[in-house]
């Protein structure tokens, strides 16, 4: 069943709870959402379908899929700047599961969970944990209303608010509220991306092989579950017996995969451990079925490796996005005995060598992890589902370098920055003829994507207000394939939190907001809106360097804040930040006292410790140039 049927189903009226902003969906960035509304004074109701709120951080991917610290601040950063004080209270700074959590980028699914909930409680976020979404209310174009069931009391209720944000890694609300959405692959020729539609890729070069065709389909990239082992024996909760529909035969290509010398170290890896943290013994075993990494107590999280060819997930979550409850939970729990039965097949299997049977029992489930759930994770990895049609389609052009630039495309309406290489699980298993690589499969492509702009048109619906969109976000399959991480879907969070703060105050729809104020209060907040390689975060003009990277200012990744400025560049500056200059021309730079004359601000305070008096002659620093901007044209 579609969920658009379930739109304009008649019901009964019911009390109804009514908030300044209702999030549905309490994903990290749901609660990133919620969180910043909260924050700037508006009353916020945080709903979840599962029992637990913080989505796949809270459900067993225990490291950060960040590859770029910079690239990313606000809420998320405090996120995990909680996490480590958690760990440094707890264990102390110089221990070793201070070490193992990374500055807070790695943590237990318990700790992250923790976090989420002691942040929505001191935000006053009211929190609505087991509900399910059943109806949309709309008034017109505009959403007014949903209409939920609490899956513990089978109790029906409303909620009304100004805004609603979707933050449901399906794209739910957004779907049962009539927003236009794409759902699996486009092709090459509908945006002119490189790596969209059939694809065949190695996993060394990155050249396309034999059978990638460009060709678009409705295939899903594959869901897995993120797993929370040990290897802590006192901590174990150990697989007794086989898991429901447990059939070996679907886990003997991985030996096949081993027999081949798949599951070898890749090229280049030396040494105990991988550049990215996984764990090197693993390699040249059955194991390696998993990728796993250390995190704090004893634990790893686990991954399920796409790159063998014996990979099983894929085309299991066939339908998923649009099937009903029930048969969505069919779905989840196929996988998770598919899940369950590697690790069966790994640990018990007489054809898994004896010594790769051995190092797959170092590691079981942890007794202390999902206590209410037979200590297994609760959310099922959906890397991709419904993304909406929105105001601007975000493609693979968006995260590369350009013919004109040397940064990726500039978005006067940035709201967050990103940073992870694009990236999908295959979409289907072996095909015959096929022997290298997975259908679908686009490895970490890290020299091809470029730190990028995620402007606010990707959350805002074509049509319906009322509603924005942080996590199904308009894009393509390629480009949500580097979007579709925790922490940039945190980020987005934010600004939608923040925008709707905006449209609550100003009476307008979230599509209206004043953009210059909604970037400004994400800057005053620790966002990152445009990544420069060499912006320190404790320079005075951060916040405004990073305003002006929206605005053209910068053609490459370099802010040069201390580096003089010419009056050729200010008066180029000027016109593209929309006010009018004098006839600053050359190269020569540029004097605090013709700054100071042309903005009528004798104290030039904003330059410098010393007054003008001193140093009217002392050229303007590029930094203190935007800072200038920036504080004349604060609204």
């Amino acid at each position: 069943m579609r969920f658009l049927a379930a739109l304009f189903v008649p019901t009964l009226a019911l009390a109804a709870n009514t908030y300044d902003v209702v999030v549905y969906g309490g994903t990290p960035g749901g609660i990133s959402a919620a969180v910043t509304a909260a924050r700037l004074g508006r009353s916020v109701a945080l709903i979840e379908y599962h029992p637990h709120i913080g989505g796949m951080s809270a459900s067993g991917l225990g490291k950060s899929d960040i590859e770029n610290r910079d690239a990313i601040g606000g809420v998320f950063r405090e996120f995990v700047g909680r996490v480590r004080d958690h760990y440094v209270e707890r264990y102390g700074p110089e221990s070793d599961n201070v070490r193992l959590s990374r500055d807070g980028y790695y943590y237990e699914p318990s700790v992250a969970e923790a976090v989420f909930d002691r942040m929505v409680g001191d935000a006053g976020v009211a929190v609505y944990r087991s509900y399910r979404l059943d109806e949309v209310i709309r008034a017109h174009d505009r959403v007014t209303g949903i209409r939920v069931l609490n899956r513990a009391t089978g109790r029906a209720e409303e909620f009304r608010a100004k805004v609603f944000v979707d933050a449901t890694y399906e794209g739910d609300l957004a779907a049962f509220a009539g927003v236009r959405y794409r759902l699996g692959r486009e092709s090459r020729r509908d945006f002119n991306e490189l790596h969209a539609g059939v694809v065949y890729q190695d996993h060394n070069s990155r050249r396309f092989l034999p059978g990638t065709t460009g060709e678009g389909d409705h295939r899903l990239q594959a869901y897995t579950f993120r797993l929370c082992l040990t290897t802590d024996g006192a901590n174990s909760y150990r697989l007794e017996r086989p898991p429901p529909d447990y059939d070996r035969s679907r886990y003997l290509g991985y030996v096949d995969d081993w027999k081949a010398g798949r599951l070898d170290a890749p090229r280049g890896v030396e040494g105990t451990k991988t550049g990215r943290g996984y764990f090197a013994p693993t390699f040249g075993t059955l194991v390696r079925a998993l990728s796993i990494t250390e995190i704090p107590n004893g634990k790893t999280d686990v991954n399920m490796n796409p790159r063998p060819l014996g990979f099983p997930f894929s085309e299991e979550n066939e339908g998923y996005p649009e099937a009903d409850w029930q048969e969505r939970e069919r779905i989840t729990e196929r996988i998770r005995n598919i899940t369950l039965g590697l690790l069966y097949f790994l640990q018990n299997d007489p054809i898994v060598p004896a010594e790769h049977r051995a190092l797959a029992n170092r590691y079981h489930l942890a007794r202390d992890e999902f206590q209410d759930n037979n200590h297994f994770p609760w959310q099922l990895y959906v890397r991709e589902a419904r993304r909406i049609v929105g105001l601007y389609t975000f493609s693979e052009h968006d995260v590369i370098v350009g013919p004109d630039l040397g940064r990726a495309r500039v978005h006067p309406d940035s709201v967050a920055a990103g940073a992870f290489p694009l990236d999908s699980f295959p979409v289907r298993k072996r095909q015959p003829g096929h022997d290298t690589a997975l259908e679908g499969y686009i490895l970490m492509l890290d020299e091809f994507t470029k730190p990028y702009q995620l402007p606010f048109r990707i959350m805002v619906p074509e049509k319906v207000d009322g509603l924005l969109v942080p996590v199904a976000v308009s894009a393509t399959h390629v480009a949500f394939s580097t979007v579709r991480m925790e922490p940039t879907w945190m980020a987005l969070g934010q600004a939608a939190g923040a925008a709707a703060h905006l449209a609550v105050g100003s009476g307008v729809e979230p599509r209206d907001v004043d953009l210059g104020r909604l970037q400004r209060l994400l800057l005053s907040d620790g966002q990152v809106i445009t990544y420069f390689t060499d912006l320190d975060a404790a320079d005075p003009a951060f916040e405004a360097l990073q305003y002006y990277g929206t605005k053209g200012f910068f053609n490459d990744y370099t802010a040069r804040s201390a580096e003089p400025q010419t009056r050729e560049q200010a008066a180029r500056w000027v016109r593209l930040a929309g006010h009018e200059t004098s006839s600053w021309q050359g190269t020569e730079f540029l004097t605090r006292a013709e700054l100071a004359e042309w903005l009528g601000d004798t104290s030039i305070e904003w330059a410098a410790p010393d007054n003008l008096e001193k140093h009217p002659t002392d050229p303007v620093r590029r930094g203190e140039f935007c800072l200038a901007l920036y504080k004349r044209s604060q609204p």
